[in-house]
């Protein structure tokens, strides 16, 4: 038989590769699918992909906040969730999962509880997983700037060691809102149901506490100079034990110089408004470590184990000018020098004990915490009050003290969890949950004796002694069924807590407080098909107000705008309820993702203000100038917050782009006391987006994406006054490559503000470029940028609260240009004989 040979023609196969699939709770996103540059990190690649963003440092999925990221199902330092975004490059990401994690102690027992925080999972490519990569740079540039760093990722089967380096003055952070400063004590008490886990939902005033929940620290305002070195480590050892840890230390000083115009809501016919103008520089220092041991004894019996360390040191130094001004008439100002100093710690100890049984779905669990908190703060105060009287005579006063906080807290803690398999699709659980928290908060203030010339005289109207306990007491009985299309849990806890505070100082009074609470919980999730599922939540949680709220000492750190605490506080109650729908079509690569959350708050603890109309004593001796405001928490009902959010993504070959679509609608409802009259502050909030993502090559790669965001604000004490605000965001990005040596890259940013102050209204364009030359094989690299072109960069920011509305203007980085050398690298080997392959 004769043969012969033919050359066939090439044949080119295109297709819609894969972008999402849906495997239970679980949305997993090929990161194949989704073209970047050859220098892009993770971050810049999952910018691209439906229902994500990156926004002020904090990471979003499917309108939720992420909690975790985790590489290979292991923590990467902790619970900074955008370290692994920032230092893990795109090329080594094979797939982004994104599901809502359940406690250990719930993954153990197999009972759905409903108490998830947002999770992402970074699955690294078999390839790309043994072997060391990252990057070493430098640069210098005009204005004395420089930046220079260290990412070294070292992975070798269950191995892998991550080592960061940093130093630099152009606001290039990579640490945690905890680091700014975490060492305050614990104390308010935010108790779910259902067994675990939740937290309080929405935002709004609440009384002077901080909201935490923007975790990480992107580009903020002021300038900072940064040093900060962390490693990481997670391993396999042996057979049975995984253990992960990290340690990571940072030092920042920022300087910041902003301007505040706020406006007080007391009545449609007196428009007060207070102005501010503060300079100040920061010092601060953190360490932190953290580490997670996993052990397992046998298939009957395991432990986790983790413990957690921070240290914190915080200086500043602040010069402020400050007044109150009533129909453009000045009623006072201050002019105020401070230096507080704070230092601190917090020690955490966690260890779960787990057993099960022969029989399926019986198990045992015990969950034992210990939490310490230790914060103290010393300051030195100067200020200068000057007052414009009735008559129009200029009356002037000082302040010269020296004041010491100390706020203490311990807290220890027990779950202990049963559970029992009723049927093949019912189980049983009950749990009890006792908790003990015992808070000490002191403040002491003396005044200056210009005799002695030494701080000696204790100021009592401004010193306390305040301890506080919190016993809490929970048991729980849930049930979940669990069928092939649905599943439901539905469970009913008994909380008992007893609220014992005792002030020591200037006078002795003591406040007890119990309280009983039903707290039912239900979740409920129907799968129509594998890429199709609804989730429905619904759980009450109570939150118990810390010392520092319940402490009744003034604090006059702003002599216009005092505050204290309030010891008459109760416990919020909440009611919340969840929906999470998805659908994603792995034949056309469309996904669709539904989130709604609103929550309903009794006793909430708000702000009560009380703006003097004349020069006023309050009751424990303290003045409090005409046009001066004293602020103390209080319990209101009726704080309702809603969100929602919905994302659609599709990719359009037209454009070998991926099209993101993104609508959020959110409403709050704060309630709030302003001179003993009630108002809620409503805001209606409508923010629509859209995300064009490049998916043409590696050489041609951009985003651009445009958000409009519509605040419609209505204060019920001032119905006729309209404090609508809008914003308008556009970005734009590219990095081309002309030839495989030359990087051309430019980003536009531009923002308008509609709505605010006269002097707040604006529109800037934020726009950076650079052009690179890379050599010795592609792995080194020099870059010439330039930030700011336009040297428009700006920082303004409204906020709105049930009893003030504020314009905020911070300085900010402007212009400056930068050369940059870069050596990438970059060695990846075959998984070695005998190592475990990383699942």
């Amino acid at each position: 038989m004769a043969t012969s040979d033919q050359k066939l023609n090439e044949v080119t196969v295109e297709g819609t590769q894969i972008r999402v699939e849906q495997k239970g709770d679980t949305t997993s996103i090929n990161a194949g699918a989704y073209k970047v540059n050859p220098d892009a990190t993770a971050e810049d690649l999952v910018k691209k992909m439906p229902g994500i963003s990156v926004e002020n440092g904090t990471v979003k999925a499917q309108g939720e906040d992420v909690k975790k990221i985790l590489v290979d199902g292991k923590e990467f330092f902790g619970d900074d969730a955008q370290m692994a975004l920032k230092n893990l490059p795109a090329e080594v990401v094979d797939k982004v999962q994104v599901f809502n994690r359940l406690g250990d102690q719930a993954q153990f027992t197999g009972f759905n509880d409903g108490n998830t925080d947002k999770t992402m999972n970074i699955t690294t490519k078999s390839g790309k997983n043994n072997g060391k990569f990252g990057k070493v740079y430098a640069g210098y540039g005009t204005d004395d700037r420089y930046q220079a760093g260290l990412n070294l990722n070292l992975f070798k089967g269950d191995r892998r060691i991550t080592v960061l380096g940093l130093s630099n003055n152009i606001n290039q952070q990579n640490f945690s809102m905890q680091d700014l400063f975490g060492g305050s004590a614990g104390g308010g008490q935010r108790m779910p149901m259902g067994g675990g886990g939740g937290g309080r939902m929405g935002g709004g005033g609440s009384g002077g506490m901080g909201d935490m929940s923007n975790f990480f620290v992107g580009q903020q305002s002021g300038i900072s100079l940064t040093n900060s070195i962390g490693m990481n480590y997670s391993d396999k050892w042996g057979t049975k034990t995984n253990v992960s840890g990290s340690y990571f230390f940072n030092n920042s000083s920022t300087s910041t110089d902003k301007v505040i115009n706020r406006t007080y809501l007391i009545n449609p016919e007196v428009s007060q408004l207070y102005k501010d103008s503060t300079g100040s520089v920061t010092d601060n220092f953190n360490n932190r470590f953290n580490l997670r041991l996993e052990h397992t004894f046998d298939s009957f019996n395991s432990i986790i184990y983790t413990p957690r360390v921070s240290f914190q040191n915080n200086s500043t130094k602040s010069d402020q000018f400050a007044g109150n001004f009533m129909n453009d008439t000045m009623l006072n100002a201050t002019f105020t020098n401070k230096h507080p100093v704070n230092t601190g710690y917090t020690i955490s100890n966690n260890l779960l004990l787990r057993h099960k049984f022969e029989k399926l779905g019986r198990t045992i669990s015990l969950n034992l915490g210990h939490d310490l908190n230790r914060k103290k703060t010393e300051t030195d105060q100067y200020s200068d009050i000057f007052a414009i009287d009735t008559a129009f005579v200029l009356n002037k006063r000082s302040i010269k003290q020296q004041s010491k906080s100390i706020t203490n807290g311990t807290t220890y803690s027990t779950n202990l969890t049963y559970t029992e398999q009723l049927t093949k699709v019912t189980q049983l659980q009950v749990s009890y949950n006792p908790s003990y928290t015992q808070n000490y908060s002191e403040k002491l203030t003396n005044k200056y004796d210009s005799i002695s010339n030494e701080y000696v005289t204790k100021d009592t109207l401004l010193s306390n002694t305040f301890d506080n306990t919190v016993s809490t007491h929970k048991a729980n009985v849930s049930v979940n069924i669990n069928k092939e299309k649905y599943s439901l849990t539905a469970g009913i806890t008994q909380q008992f807590l007893t609220l014992a505070s005792i002030q020591s100082y200037p006078t002795n009074r003591s406040f007890d407080k119990t309280f009983s609470n039903l707290l039912p919980s239900i979740t409920y999730q129907y799968k129509f098909t594998n890429s199709k599922t609804l989730r429905l939540v619904y759980r009450t949680n109570t939150n118990t107000p810390s010392v520092t709220q319940l402490q009744n000492v003034i604090d006059n750190s702003n002599p216009l705008l005092l505050s204290a605490g309030n010891p008459s506080l109760r416990q919020e109650y909440s009611h919340t309820f969840v929906t999470r729908y998805g659908i994603n079509n792995p034949h056309n690569s469309q996904t669709f993702f539904v989130f709604a959350m609103a929550s309903l708050t009794n006793d909430y603890i708000a702000n009560g203000t009380y703006t003097a109309t004349r020069d006023s004593v309050l009751p424990n001796g303290v003045v409090l100038g005409r046009g001066a405001q004293i602020s103390q928490p209080v319990n209101l009902n009726g704080n309702v917050n809603a969100r929602s959010f919905a994302t659609y993504g599709i990719p359009v070959k037209s454009l070998k782009s991926n099209v993101n679509l993104n609508l959020g609608v959110n409403y709050s409802k704060v309630p709030g006391q302003v001179n003993q009259k009630l108002n809620y502050a409503n805001t209606f909030n409508i923010v629509g987006g859209v995300v064009i993502g490049s998916n043409i090559s590696e050489r041609v790669d951009f985003t651009m994406s445009h958000n409009a965001n519509i605040n419609l604000v209505k204060n019920t004490l001032l119905v006729s006054q309209s404090s609508n605000y809008f914003i308008n965001t556009s970005n734009f990005k590219i990095n081309v490559m002309p030839t495989k040596s030359i990087v051309l890259n430019t980003e536009l940013n531009y923002t308008n503000y509609q709505g605010l102050g006269s002097s707040f209204n604006s529109d800037f364009l934020l726009w950076n470029a650079a052009v690179a030359y890379k050599f010795m094989k592609r792995m080194a690299e020099v870059k010439l940028s330039v930030f700011d072109i336009m040297k428009q960069n700006n920082s303004i920011s409204r906020t709105v609260t049930e009893t003030y509305i504020e314009d905020t203007r911070s300085n900010v980085l402007q212009r400056y240009f930068m050369l940059t050398f870069t050596y990438n690298i970059r060695k990846f080997s075959s998984m070695p004989t005998g190592a475990t392959p990383t699942k």
